[in-house]
């Protein structure tokens, strides 16, 4: 009964008459925060259920719907979550030990499985089109109990980047240009056979929209517009910056771009756009899926480009076309593209999180980066400048699209941001002109023996994602019997493995 009782004083601090809420005991928002939570309240009465939604490291979206009543309570003192999304892998196997004290990860909460608190940020709600009940979404960052910032939270990741940039008075900008799979779903068992811990079901029976593989062809467009026709609006009408919806290649493959935003707002926007997408599909009887190589016949990859460019933050000035030297990209940008090809191998794991996200970085696919390089207009390596003038600017093709859009991003905005700091000069020196990683395994193996990668992170969020894939490995390594190389064909592991919930 007492656990009860502390667990209930959280989430409803009511029961401690006069005790500020969890928010300004520990100063959790700044004014913005505060000025959107008073909006907020205004426009409860027209909600009747709120999803809280926090992003784990996988990159997937969790969440608990409130009622609008309950929510009044949390929106100022959280409330609290499980961190099963922190030690289960991909397959729902458990990945980080919480039964007795992993010195790894080293993060005292997480014995025993104690819960950790979840505070809505206000700037992020929105009212959801799904008609009744009336529900709305809100994404929240983790906390200990004594009102840090929980070391396992892959938001606060990006913030600190971020800041770090502020404190150099420079703004970082990021575009996102994600390519996802539309397909028709045959209906069927809802993949629960043979599932459990570690082990995923079969994925959804589907079939292709159109025949693909003529790029942009407008009727291919068409075949799959009765779909991305209202998602458009829908993102449309929820604020996000949507700038085209287009076919690629593949059997109804979809490009979405968005307009160029903040560090944070781009992540947040990544995902809200998967999940949103998600759910949209499912709902009209079609699945969407980010998975990078999905397990059908004809299928080509599909890859996130992260387009980034910095400004000053007192003129606005794009620092990457200031100055301009060679390809019209100045110093800083030079150095900024250094600095990502330097730590390439390294943070890689963070742009592509999966077994099967690899099979994209192969020879087999001429438009997929396989070396550590770059180029002016050149769709063909890792790094891309392109632009002129103050639109210079360079998309990093090297992500797949189920990556943690925090993780993916603030790694490479990291990378970059050493590259300026160093002065970097030679794009062509460190790390430039050696092969991407091959597999989710020798990726693992340049992430773990990288200082940075802790640098960046902090020491038990590079432990709990290390832990993470490489449970994720092993189990594939254990079904194919053939070690970590990948097989010519997509295997039946993968399909089940990714192909539904991402």
């Amino acid at each position: 009964m007492m656990v009860f009782s502390r667990t209930w004083s959280t989430c409803c601090p009511e029961s401690s008459v006069g005790r500020p809420s969890f928010v300004a005991e520990f100063g959790l928002w700044d004014d913005r925060q505060a000025a959107a939570a008073e909006q907020i309240e205004a426009r409860l009465d027209d909600v009747d259920l709120v999803r809280v939604v926090f992003c784990d490291p996988h990159g997937l979206a969790r969440s608990k719907t409130l009622t609008t009543s309950a929510f009044r309570t949390v929106l100022r003192n959280g409330m609290d979550f499980s961190p099963g999304p922190l030690i289960f892998d991909t397959g729902h196997a458990i990945a980080v030990d919480f039964l007795s004290e992993d010195r790894d990860v080293g993060v005292a909460e997480i014995l025993g499985a104690g819960d950790f608190v979840l505070v809505p940020d206000p700037g992020t709600f929105l009212v959801l089109p799904h008609g009744e009940p009336r529900t709305a979404l809100v994404l929240g960052d983790e906390y200990l109990r004594d009102g840090s910032p929980h070391p396992l939270g892959t938001r606060n990741v990006l913030r600190r980047v971020c800041a770090r940039y502020a404190s150099r008075e420079l703004t970082p900008v990021v575009g996102l240009e994600v390519e996802w799979y539309l397909t028709r779903l045959l209906g069927g068992a809802p993949g629960h056979e043979g599932n459990g811990f570690g082990r995923q079901g079969t994925a959804p029976r589907v079939e292709a929209m159109n025949a693909g593989y003529q790029f942009n062809l407008d009727s291919y467009s068409d075949s799959v517009g009765t779909v991305t026709g209202p998602l458009a609006m829908l993102l449309t009408n929820l604020g996000l910056p949507l700038r085209s919806m287009e076919h690629e290649s593949g059997p109804g493959q979809v490009e979405t771009t968005f307009d160029p935003m903040s560090a944070l707002d781009a992540a947040d926007a990544m995902l809200l756009f998967r999940t949103l997408t998600k759910q949209t599909c499912a709902r009209g009887g079609f699945h969407a899926s980010f998975m990078a190589l999905p397990g059908l016949p004809g299928f080509d990859p599909s890859g996130w480009h992260l387009h980034q460019s910095v400004l000053n933050a007192k003129t606005g000035e794009n620092v990457f076309a200031t100055g301009s030297t060679r390809d019209g990209l100045s110093a800083e940008g030079t150095a900024y593209v250094a600095g990502l090809l330097a730590r390439a191998r390294e943070f890689c794991m963070l742009a592509v999180p999966t077994v099967n996200g690899y099979r994209r970085l192969a020879t087999d696919f001429a438009l997929s980066p396989t070396r550590v390089d770059w180029g002016f207009e050149n769709r063909a390596v890792m790094v891309r400048v392109l632009g002129g003038d103050g639109t210079t600017h360079v998309e990093n093709r090297v992500g797949e699209p189920t990556a943690n859009p925090y993780l993916a991003i603030a790694s490479q905005l990291s990378a970059g941001l050493e590259g300026i700091t160093e002065e970097r000069a030679d794009t062509h020196g460190e790390g430039a002109g050696e092969t991407l990683p091959q597999t989710l395994r020798e990726a693992l193996g340049c992430f773990r023996g990288s200082g940075a990668v802790k640098e960046l992170l902090g020491v038990p969020l590079a432990a709990c994602l290390a832990k993470l894939k490489a449970s994720e490995a092993a189990r594939f390594e254990e079904w194919s019997a053939g070690g970590a190389e990948l097989p010519r064909e997509v295997t039946e592991w993968e399909h089940r493995e990714y192909f539904e919930i991402y």
